[in-house]
């Protein structure tokens, strides 16, 4: 596979349910003998949206690391499962768990650097990579996320005014939850009702990153128009107290939405991770 990458639709199962979830494994011309880089892409886009067509899997082939990167239950090319179950967050942290070990991450080792797993996560995926790393400290090398925040914005969704909008089209008066599935709608991979099962599910887990804080080097980037980047700094105290080194980066005239095309997020997270 060296010098090309592959995809394929990823055929496996997770506590005896077939997620349908759609993972592309990229391998480098030349590889760098670094571990693969897990890559996990947010609320109704996809790993096309987010990473390909931004430039940021070319940029780390173009570094020498493979890379793993996954559509999340109900976007891009995955499936949008029947079972609620499938779209908690825990469920998506075993499954991206299950992913990485079939594309050959294995668990970290003292002086091997091709052991472990590097995390990239923007908005969504930088809960979801937040938590991971959380849980999965004997893999996780280092994260970069992308957008973070302190709470997750999907929370807050009216999940009644969402469904009301979509049945008779009823005006959604809470501009969140009107911005939000605007942004899902404008994407037609989407499978919308799947985006609003993921939502359920998230309102079921609620997002407290100080009730279990990664212990490995992060780098926390966001725009400087991003109002997500104002709570930027409370995540990474909370990792500094834990003990974890957690470096910060503001993009200059970024906003949420463009702040993941920016070349300096690229360049920066690839030396990050590169370390």
């Amino acid at each position: 596979m060296s010098g090309r990458h592959t995809g394929e639709q990823h055929s496996h199962t997770v506590e005896g349910t077939d997620p349908q979830l759609y993972v592309e494994v990229h391998d480098p011309a030349n590889d760098a003998g670094l571990r693969p880089v897990l890559l996990i892409h947010g609320f109704s886009a996809s790993s096309k949206l987010n990473w390909e067509d931004t430039g940021w899997i070319p940029a780390l082939l173009e570094a020498g690391r493979r890379v793993i990167a996954v559509d999340l239950p109900g976007h891009g090319r995955s499936g949008a499962p029947e079972d609620m179950d499938s779209y908690s967050p825990s469920r998506i942290r075993a499954d991206l768990l299950q992913i990485a070990f079939d594309a050959g991450a294995r668990p970290l080792r003292d002086g091997d650097p091709a052991s472990g797993l590097d995390v990239v996560g923007y908005s969504l995926g930088s809960r979801l990579a937040w938590e991971f790393g959380a849980t999965q400290p004997e893999l996780v090398h280092r994260l970069v996320l992308g957008g973070p925040n302190m709470a997750d914005p999907l929370a807050a969704f009216d999940l009644v005014a969402a469904q009301r909008y979509l049945a008779d089209g009823t005006p959604i008066e809470d501009s969140s939850t009107a911005g939000l599935l605007s942004m899902a709608q404008a994407l037609p991979s989407n499978n919308i009702f799947a985006l609003l099962s993921l939502v359920e599910a998230i309102k079921g887990e609620p997002y407290d990153p100080a009730e279990a804080v990664p212990h490995m080097p992060m780098l926390l980037v966001a725009g400087e128009n991003d109002e997500r980047a104002a709570s930027m700094p409370q995540l990474a105290d909370l990792a500094l107290k834990a003990g974890s080194m957690a470096e910060q980066l503001v993009l200059p005239g970024r906003t949420h939405t463009n702040a993941i095309t920016s070349r300096a997020f690229k360049q920066a997270a690839i030396a990050f991770l590169g370390s």
